[in-house]
């Protein structure tokens, strides 16, 4: 993090978006900017109401400072440029110098003061998703606000009413800045110990986002709706996506948010989990069952909670298939079972470097070195302890180890499975299967013996009876 000069001083106006104390307008707090896409350490709070604070999944927690029992955060909105993985950067738009933009955290009760200055090329708002607040503060251009132009500065106001999971967005130009990346998340903790939500040895969170970049090119188009070709958690594909690590045994939340323009199964191996909050705040007890995936719509957002009792690297994705791929030609026609090995022949005497692809299916993309543009991710991706992982996008894993130590969020490196827990290939002899004879109680018996069958077909002759 680095703290930097903004405009020429504190001291430049700051409008506001509905009537605020004199003390808010005196000055402003320095912006805080982040360029690196790495999972940041938990932001420890120093000042205010003690909270076990979040860790933002290739992402940050934006500090405040305290003024007069008010904290006080700044938020910029900005072009950014955002590695979606190694080998591609984006071209987007967010906030603080990343996008998704800062963590915010507070504690139940807390009053929360953000000055949001506006860098954009055009004006812009910001919507608190889910809080409880005074309708001036909702942040719909507008409707409740006017739009903060370019170069100004606006300061929302009020009280963090309710604990839970929220987001923050524009309601400006929604379909271009949301498509450019415009998000970040929200976090309001407890003030003291709840019925509903319990305390964890590690929090992480995430925004569902994506995006469709040309492969070679770096800015989003965004009139897209659904085709996308890069689906990410923290504008992050995978092998870009950084890995959860907790210690064996750990109780684990994890808070994601939707704002794609689909529905995502999220999926969890080798551990069960409740969904114990959403955006309306905590689920009561009595609606909890246990599940290993759950779907999170557009708009919404999800907590999770497990018991980290299986070691392991265990996958945790999008559990749409095409969501755990990068960019891929969705035009190009299925040549599974097509022999082209002549056709492959003669166009290679024109193209020397043509490969054919697709006609075993599409495994052979994991280990294909093929040249692509600059600026772009192969199909399938990320190579594991064994291999190609043949995995891209939304796609991570959650490292599981006896040894890791409390707080300590390093990658533990690749598990070792200990000797016997391993599937491995079989030397044997393979006993024949087990083939259906053909009796009386079969339903086909004529094809269990492999004799011909003739189809018998009545027609109707009228209504009769009907």
């Amino acid at each position: 993090m680095n703290r930097r000069k903004f405009f020429s001083g504190a001291a430049m106006t700051a409008v506001a978006a509905a009537s605020v104390s004199k003390v808010a307008m005196a000055a402003l707090p320095e912006p805080v900017t982040m360029s690196k896409p790495d999972t940041a350490a938990p932001l420890m709070p120093q000042t205010g109401r003690p909270y076990n604070p979040v860790v933002t999944l290739n992402g940050w927690t934006l500090p405040w400072r305290m003024n007069q029992g008010v904290k006080e955060f700044h938020l910029v909105a900005e072009p950014v440029i955002r590695e979606i993985a190694p080998g591609m950067k984006a071209t987007l738009w967010g906030y603080n110098g990343q996008s998704p933009g800062p963590t915010i955290e507070v504690v139940e009760g807390d009053r929360v003061r953000i000055f949001v200055t506006n860098k954009l090329p055009e004006h812009t708002t910001i919507h608190w998703h889910g809080q409880r607040l005074p309708n001036g503060m909702d942040g719909v251009g507008g409707l409740t606000q006017k739009q903060i132009p370019v170069g100004k500065t606006f300061v929302y106001e009020f009280v963090a009413r309710r604990p839970g999971t929220f987001m923050y967005h524009p309601h400006a130009d929604e379909m271009t800045q949301m498509a450019m990346g415009m998000m970040g998340f929200w976090v309001t903790h407890p003030k003291e110990k709840h019925p509903l939500i319990d305390e964890v040895n590690r929090d992480f969170c995430f925004l569902l986002n994506a995006y469709d970049i040309d492969p070679g090119s770096t800015t989003p188009m965004v009139n897209t709706m659904l085709d996308m070709n890069l689906w990410t958690w923290n504008s992050r594909a995978f092998p870009g996506i950084d890995s959860l690590n907790v210690r064996l045994n750990d109780k684990v939340r994890i808070r994601m948010g939707n704002l794609t323009m689909t529905n995502h199964p999220i999926h969890l191996h080798g551990h069960e989990f409740h969904v114990t909050g959403t955006d309306g705040g905590p689920t009561p007890k009595s609606t909890r069952w246990y599940e290993v995936t759950t779907d999170v719509a557009v708009g919404q957002m999800r907590q999770i909670e497990f018991l980290a009792d299986e070691e392991g690297d265990w996958a945790f994705h999008c559990h749409k298939s095409h969501h755990t791929m990068n960019p891929m030609g969705h035009s190009v026609p299925t040549m599974i079972g097509v022999d082209h090995r002549g056709l492959v022949k003669k166009i290679q005497k024109l193209v020397p470097d043509y490969m054919v692809m697709g006609e075993r299916g599409m495994a052979d993309m994991g280990e294909m070195q093929m040249p692509i543009p600059d600026q772009t991710l192969p199909m399938m991706t990320g190579t594991g302890p064994y291999g190609p992982v043949e995995m891209g996008g939304m796609f991570t894993t959650l490292k599981v180890r006896k040894d890791q130590k409390p707080g300590d969020y390093k990658d533990p490196g690749w598990y070792k499975q200990p000797p016997g827990t391993q599937a491995f290939e079989w030397t044997g002899e393979v006993p024949a299967p087990a083939r259906l004879k053909a009796d009386s109680s079969t339903a086909m018996p004529a094809a269990s013996s492999g004799q011909t069958m003739e189809v018998q077909i009545r027609k109707p002759s009228g209504h009769a009876g009907h």
